[in-house]
């Protein structure tokens, strides 16, 4: 009997509106910074939002970055062209915005008219503990007034690095993207051969992230295809996890999996699957392999690279 081919059951598209951000936070999986390049037109959320609505799986658009709120006209043209789709909306922001509690309604109010169904607000140690995490209590209290539904990403315990929301909800944060950089090295460290499951679970990820480059990300800086040379659902119908060059070890058996299949020398120890994960796919771009897939070169803290021109 033939063993059916695992498959993408997707059901969420994530639009990276912007890799620019007013803050540079050591945890951040994209390396966003006030320099960073990279942000969306309309006519481009137009045509991400006609290629999801394409896919019948798909239900929820989130628009996040970077920090979608400094493109905001172009984040509310955005929202409304998903509304007018029928998708559920979503909208990641650090709330820099929410200066006082007068001025968050300014930024907030079309939003609730439009019924989005979701805004998360980053907020922690590293966006800042004084006027930033002002900023999110203004821009909280505010939601909960136009009745928008509000969460909170927080990172609590530094010394652990957990992830907690405002539902109590906690997850580990993972160390890929500039937190492999900069925070890897003060968490406990795990042997690499322990390491052999993807933190996302492939293929049982449901949602990937799309830039304005048009690369559709599994998880940031491993793309799948790009969306301005091929559609969406070509795109997701096409894709065999298990034959991709990246996904298929992960599904096989995690980073060590990786690792072997590459032939990449591991270090003796990680943060997390997400830390060697990261570290072998930098190695595997050092040697110039699988330049179609270890992209884009934002997610690895690189800056613009030829997709950018």
């Amino acid at each position: 009997m033939t063993k059916a081919k695992a498959k993408i059951a997707l059901t969420g598209v994530h639009l990276l509106l912007t890799y620019k951000c007013t803050m540079e936070c050591d945890h951040c999986f994209v390396w966003s910074s006030p320099g960073s390049s990279g942000t969306m037109t309309t006519a481009q959320i137009k045509e991400i939002v006609r290629q999801s609505s394409e896919v019948p799986s798909v239900n929820r658009l989130y628009f996040e970055g970077g920090e979608p709120f400094l493109y905001y006209p172009v984040l509310l043209e955005g929202i409304g062209m998903a509304r007018e789709r029928g998708f559920e909306v979503g909208v990641v922001s650090n709330a820099f915005w929410g200066t006082d509690s007068h001025d968050a309604m300014l930024w907030l109010e079309d939003m609730a008219n439009m019924g989005i169904a979701d805004l998360s607000l980053s907020t922690d140690e590293h966006h800042g503990t004084g006027e930033e995490a002002e900023n999110v209590r203004n821009a909280h209290k505010t939601a909960k007034v136009l009745r928008i539904p509000v969460s909170e990403l927080v990172i609590r315990d530094i010394g652990y690095y957990r992830c907690e929301s405002a539902a109590d909800d906690k997850s580990e944060l993972y160390f890929r993207g500039r937190a492999a950089a900069k925070l890897a090295k003060k968490a406990r460290k795990r042997a690499w051969q322990t390491l052999d499951k993807c933190p996302e679970e492939p293929p049982g990820i449901t949602r990937v992230h799309v830039d304005s480059y048009g690369n559709v990300q599994f998880c940031q800086g491993i793309t799948v295809g790009n969306l301005w040379r091929k559609p969406l659902r070509r795109i997701m119908d096409e894709l065999e996890p298990e034959r991709h060059p990246i996904i298929g070890p992960l599904m096989r058996g995690g980073p060590a999996a990786l690792a072997a299949e590459l032939r990449v020398r591991p270090a003796r120890s990680y943060a997390d699957g997400c830390h060697m994960c990261y570290e072998i796919r930098k190695a595997l771009r050092k040697r110039g392999r699988y330049k179609a897939v270890l992209r884009p070169d934002q997610a690895y803290g690189e800056g613009p690279g030829e997709e950018h021109r």
